[in-house]
């Protein structure tokens, strides 16, 4: 292995499993080799699980990699990528660790690649701690299409915490230019929607939970819906509420657990809109977050400059920035007006 691989401080900031995902995708993308340290350190149990090690192994797949550390509670590792191998994937957490989040680590090279990929995810699909996956199929993918990559997905099963269990698969033709994105107005609500979706639990959590859902937002009954599942490996429960606008598509969840009432769940996922509903601000804060990978990788591989408005940035975001920094050399700022931020990503 290399001696000028970059160091990342995998403890910097939130100190998640955030840094190590990033690292490993912007090196892919950029050829760096990295070696990130304290991985996850700023969690109860530090250094790699088996999700974070799952996303490591398919970045050494589709990097034809070299790599040193790769094992359960390894808080250190090193990465040399050598090239981009599309192709047909698939990668297995065999937990109900996040699927939504190793495809994270490998879809922003397979965006640029030569060829189109497909990849087979396993593992959590609704997970409390990541993107489920209607997030990214409603909000996230239709962004990235409008970047130039054509990124589509299937859920095949649901994979809820704990049992896991879920299966999804995404098709990539990758783009030959990344084009950045304004997102500086959300645009009138087309429409709206919230549904509570049970897998293998009673379908009176859900009526519940949509009932807190309809006093709350005094929303059309066409737009409230209760939904059963039964391609589940075990119980499973979440509130999702959409609002599609004119240039952006938001979903927002609260995730049911065993001691909770339904009821708390719903106002959860209501928190959240109205937190968002109460600024003109395109992005949530969630959405932020996600979308500073491919935007920084745009502004960095195609001169791109990129430009969105938000609510107030996370302790996640703030973390992702700097990383996005030091390994692509971008400029990127943040302006605050009030309750909102304006992300600038490159330069004119």
């Amino acid at each position: 292995m290399p001696t000028n691989a970059i160091l990342i401080n995998g403890s910097q900031g939130e100190g998640g499993g955030q840094i190590l995902r990033s690292s490993l995708a912007l090196a892919l993308v950029t050829g760096q080799s990295v070696q990130i340290e304290g991985i996850r350190a700023g969690r109860d149990k530090p250094g790699l699980m088996r999700q974070h090690l799952t996303a490591v192994r398919a970045a050494v797949e589709i990097g034809q990699a070299e790599v040193d550390g790769d094992e359960i509670g390894s808080q250190s590792i090193r990465f040399q990528p050598q090239a981009i191998k599309p192709g047909d994937y698939k990668f297995s957490v065999g937990t109900a660790g996040s699927a939504t989040l190793v495809l994270q680590t490998v879809l922003p090279a397979l965006m640029i690649a030569e060829q189109p990929s497909e990849l087979i995810l396993e593992g959590g699909t609704h997970n409390p701690w990541s993107p489920p996956y209607d997030f990214l199929e409603h909000a996230y993918f239709p962004l990235l299409r409008k970047m130039g990559a054509n990124v589509t997905a299937g859920l095949e099963q649901y994979g809820f915490y704990p049992a896991g269990g879920g299966r999804f698969s995404v098709a990539i033709t990758p783009a030959a230019e990344l084009r950045g994105l304004q997102l500086e107005k959300r645009g009138e609500i087309l429409q709206r929607s919230a549904t509570a979706l049970v897998a293998n639990l009673s379908r009176r959590i859900a009526q519940r939970e949509i009932d807190t859902a309809a006093d709350k937002l005094n929303w059309a009954p066409n737009c409230l819906h209760v939904q059963e599942v039964n391609n589940s490996a075990g119980p499973g429960n979440i509130v999702m509420i959409e609002l599609h606008s004119e240039n952006v598509r938001e979903v927002f969840t609260g995730f049911g657990r065993p001691g909770v009432k339904a009821e708390h769940v719903a106002n959860n996922a209501v928190k959240q809109v109205r937190d968002y509903l109460a600024t003109d601000a395109p992005v949530g804060p969630y959405l932020a977050d996600q979308l500073l990978l491919p935007l920084g990788i745009a502004a960095w591989k195609d001169k791109q400059r990129s430009q969105f408005r938000t609510l107030p940035l996370s302790r996640h975001s703030i973390t992702h920035i700097r990383i996005l920094q030091q390994l692509l050399g971008i400029p990127i700022s943040v302006e605050k007006e009030g309750g909102v931020c304006t992300v600038i990503i490159g330069s004119n």
